[in-house]
C-alpha cells in the first residue's frame, strides 16, 4: 500500500508523490496525519545544511492526527516526535531529551510527518480534546521546545531580577518563547525580529518589537542561533543575567565569553523538551494559557514545495505554516 508524502530529494528540492505506508511495530500505533507544521530544522534540511537528514527523506515532526485502528481508533492525538529508550539514566531521571539513543521523527531511521500516515509508540501520543483544533494541537511540539527552554531559563534567573526579557527571532520558536514567558508571569518583554513583514505581524499581535538596549535584560532567549544573535545575546544580557540558546542556525562563534565571565552571565543550551514538558505544554494549549494561536497560515501538503520556497525567500509573514496532507 502507498500514501502521499512530501519527500526531500536534495537541497531546495521537494517532491509530492507516492511513498510506502508505514508498518507499525508491536508497540506502535498508526496515525492519520491531519496537520503538520514546517519547522526551522525542516528548512535547514531543505537547504542541505543538516547532515542528520540525508535525502531522500520524509521531513516533518510537528504533527497531530487521528488514530486509525485498534481500541483507540478515532482518538485525536498530538505527537511527541522524540522516541527514547525509557531505561537509561536520562530517561529514568525525567530528562528523556538527553537519552543517548534518542530518535526523532523526520530523522533516520524514522520517516517524518509530511505524509498522510505515520506510526509512533503509544507513549508518544497525547489525547486532544474535541474542542481543540488539530491545527493548534500540532503546535505542541514547537511550543514545547520554547516552554522547556523558558522554564530552564527562569529557574536560573535571580529571584529579585527586574523580570525583563528579550527574545531574538520572531518565528514560531521565538513567538512560542514569548507566549511561554507570558504564561509564566513575565510580561515585560521585547521580540527582536529583522523581517519587516514579520515585525508588523508581531506588532499586530500586541508584542513590542522596538530596538533592544544593551545590558538591559535579565533573560535573553536566542531562538535563532546564528553568530550574530549569539553576539547580540552577550550584549543584551544584564550583569548576572541568563542567556537561553535554542536555535541551531549555525555553529560559528559569537558569544562574548569575556563579558559573560566578568559579569557572571549564565549561558544555557537547551534541546527539545522532556516528556513532562511536552504534556504540560499541550495542556497549556488545550486550556488557552498560550492564547488563541491565531498566527498560523494553512496550506495543503501538495503545495509544500511552494511553501518552503516562500519561506526561503522571506515572503511569509506568519510565524508558522501548517500543512494538511489531505488537501
Amino acid at each position: 500500500m502507498t500514501m502521499k508524502a512530501l519527500i526531500y530529494d536534495g537541497p531546495e528540492t521537494l517532491g509530492f508523490r507516492d511513498a510506502p505506508m508505514p508498518t507499525p511495530k508491536p508497540d506502535e500505533i498508526l496515525i492519520k496525519i491531519e496537520a503538520v507544521g514546517i519547522c526551522g530544522s525542516d528548512m535547514h534540511a531543505y537547504l542541505g545544511h543538516d547532515d542528520r537528514r540525508p535525502a531522500p527523506l520524509i521531513l516533518g515532526h510537528e504533527a497531530a492526527g487521528t488514530i486509525v485502528d485498534g481500541s483507540r481508533a478515532g482518538e485525536r492525538v498530538t505527537i511527541n516526535p522524540l522516541v527514547t529508550c525509557g531505561t537509561c539514566h536520562a530517561c529514568e531521571t525525567g530528562r528523556e531529551n538527553l537519552c543517548p539513543t534518542r530518535q526523532i521523527m523526520s530523522m533516520q531511521p524514522r520517516e517524518g510527518a509530511f505524509a498522510q500516515f505515520v506510526a509512533m509508540p503509544a507513549t508518544n501520543l497525547v489525547t486532544v480534546p474535541d474542542d481543540v483544533a488539530l491545527d493548534h494541537a500540532a503546535m505542541a511540539e514547537p511550543l514545547a521546545v520554547s516552554w522547556h527552554s523558558v522554564k530552564l531559563g527562569l529557574a536560573a534567573v535571580h529571584p529579585k531580577a527586574k523580570r525583563q526579557a528579550v527574545v531574538l527571532g520572531g518565528g514560531a520558536i521565538g513567538l512560542a518563547a514569548a507566549l511561554a514567558l507570558r504564561a509564566m508571569g513575565w510580561n515585560d518583554l521585547v521580540i527582536a525580529e529583522p523581517n519587516d513583514a514579520r515585525r508588523a505581524f508581531l506588532a499586530d499581535l500586541g508584542y513590542r518589537t522596538t530596538e533592544a538596549a544593551a545590558g538591559e535584560f535579565d533573560l535573553v532567549v536566542d531562538a535563532v542561533g546564528y553568530e550574530a544573535t549569539r553576539k547580540m545575546s552577550s550584549e543584551l544580557a544584564r550583569p548576572g543575567g541568563v542567556i537561553v540558546h535554542i536555535g541551531l542556525g549555525d555553529s560559528a562563534p559569537g558569544l562574548d565569553v569575556r563579558r559573560m565571565t566578568l559579569q557572571e552571565i549564565t549561558f544555557i543550551g537547551t534541546y527539545t523538551y522532556t516528556a513532562q514538558d511536552f504534556r504540560d505544554c499541550a495542556a497549556a494549549i488545550f486550556d488557552g494559557r498560550l492564547g488563541p494561536l491565531n498566527w498560523v497560515e494553512q496550506r495543503g501538503l501538495s503545495e509544500g514545495a511552494n511553501a518552503f520556497a516562500d519561506l526561503r525567500s522571506g515572503k511569509v509573514a506568519a510565524p508558522k505554516i501548517i500543512l494538511s496532507p489531505w488537501e
